[in-house]
């Protein structure tokens, strides 16, 4: 059994032989934090522009939310798929491999990085006003947008590095980057704000410093500190390393890309079906922006327990221990959904207190935001299972099933109910399309996941048998 095990670069990877659910909390909650930071990096901007400048602040920074997200979209997407090709590697024993991955994964975070923040910048205003941009709204959203693009390629090397620090076995050091980031986004936003006066510029500038920071200490653990390092000889180009990185991660980035097209949706119906009401279109994409921002918190915690396992799914899968495989996605599913469940009873209960942290505005905008706090986040309960499952198919090496999947709940479920819905119920329509999708991709989910559970069952038989022949 000693001679089976897999050895890494410095001796035995603890993913092939720690207990699971140690090795599981040890990769999830700095994964948890990292995602909770990358939410609360926008959360922060909203809570300081909601109490310095107000609705009209926030309702710009909705509209150049799916502008972020396509950033995230790209950045998720080479960063989900190096570490989970990465992992798969270093499980086989093939250390080259996994170099060129992470040399590699910088090259296409840079360069991919540059050109979003160029292409942004020159078609800037054709795109906010696509993602929802009114008159009143534009001057808010160009100050604000334009500066964070700037910090494009700094935001994609971080979060790309952050994710193959985890695969390198340090989860802590990915964690720190994006904290270290987060936390002087906090201290900078209400300066730049308040003291200075800077308005919605100030907390642009404050997240593009934060992000090059996150930057700094991330190259510079991959420079001096991790088991795999930078390596100019490893960062030439290499195809078939390149076609990897982007089908494993293919499935992550849709989830992103996805995201953004339902925002855009989603927007512009606010606007539209909100200005047929006394509620108007501005406080509409106001109230469900902070919405938004809230549901990203909360399925934070899952995505987080899916990034945790993924490194631990993809080497026991290459190690051959198949029982660890599905030890480690029982246990990421069971702890994610009964987190998130928590989440869900607060929105449900207490409403009024988690909307308090966005400022005051007038009883108008906190009814809405309210009544979409409950019934547009209805159904997150399920999300928990739906995100875990998806990165199962993903750090397994099965893109095709999780590039489907993630498309499944907004792609396929929650941007048809977007344009359905309203027709019938108006705004409200809006708003129950979430719960329909949440629950609806959740039962598709589940079609997927049991066969795969009966094949890993099988295999665990079969080598239990040749272990006893043996």
């Amino acid at each position: 059994m000693q001679q089976q095990r897999t050895l890494t670069m410095d001796g035995e990877n603890p993913l092939g032989v720690r207990p699971i659910k140690g090795l599981l909390f040890s990769f999830s909650i700095p994964a948890i934090i990292s995602c909770l930071v990358n939410s609360v990096y926008n959360i922060v901007d909203q809570i300081f522009i909601g109490q310095g400048i107000g609705y009209l602040g926030n309702a710009a920074t909705t509209i150049a939310f799916p502008l972020m997200t396509i950033i995230m979209a790209f950045a998720t997407l080479i960063g989900s798929g190096g570490s989970a090709y990465a992992a798969l590697r270093l499980g086989e024993g093939r250390k080259r491999e996994a170099l060129l991955t992470l040399n590699n994964l910088l090259v296409i975070a840079i360069g991919l990085g540059i050109l979003l923040a160029v292409a942004g910048l020159i078609f800037l205003k054709p795109i906010l006003t696509l993602f929802g941009a009114t008159e009143t709204t534009m001057p808010y959203a160009i100050d604000y947008t334009s500066i964070v693009l700037i910090g494009v390629p700094f935001s994609m090397v971080s979060i790309a590095l952050s994710s193959m620090a985890r695969t390198d076995g340090h989860p802590r050091m990915s964690m720190y980057g994006i904290l270290i980031g987060a936390a002087l986004n906090t201290v900078l936003d209400p300066i730049y704000i308040f003291v200075l006066d800077w308005g919605v510029k100030g907390a642009a500038i404050a997240t593009v410093t934060a992000q090059f920071v996150s930057t700094v200490v991330l190259c510079y653990y991959f420079l001096k500190k991790g088991r795999m390092r930078f390596t100019r000889r490893y960062m030439k180009p290499v195809g078939r390393v390149w076609y990897k990185i982007f089908s494993l991660g293919i499935s992550s980035g849709i989830t992103a890309l996805v995201a953004c097209i339902m925002q855009v949706v989603m927007n512009n119906s606010l606007v539209y079906y909100g200005n047929q009401t006394e509620i108007t279109g501005d406080v509409a994409l106001s109230a469900m922006g902070i919405v938004m921002k809230i549901a990203m918190i909360l399925a934070s915690v899952c995505i987080g327990f899916g990034i945790g396992a993924q490194p631990i799914l993809g080497f026991n899968l290459g190690a051959k221990k198949y029982a660890r495989v599905r030890h480690t996605y029982l246990l990421a599913v069971s702890i994610a959904t009964a987190s998130i469940l928590i989440g869900w009873a607060v929105c449900q209960l207490a409403p009024h207190l988690v909307l308090s942290l966005f400022g005051k505005e007038n009883q108008t905008f906190t009814d809405f935001a309210v009544r979409c706090l409950r019934i547009y986040l209805g159904g997150i309960f399920c999300a928990g299972f739906q995100i875990v499952s998806t990165n199962y198919f993903q750090a397994t090496g099965q893109p095709l099933k999780a590039s489907l999947l993630s498309m499944l709940r907004q792609l396929i479920l929650l941007i048809p109910m977007l344009l359905i819905l309203p027709l019938f119920f108006g705004l409200n329509g809006l708003l129950y399309a979430g719960p329909c999708a949440d629950i609806g991709s959740a039962v598709i989910v589940a079609l997927f996941i049991l066969p795969e559970m009966r094949k890993l069952n099988r295999k665990i038989a079969e080598s239990q048998g040749h272990a006893l022949a043996a």
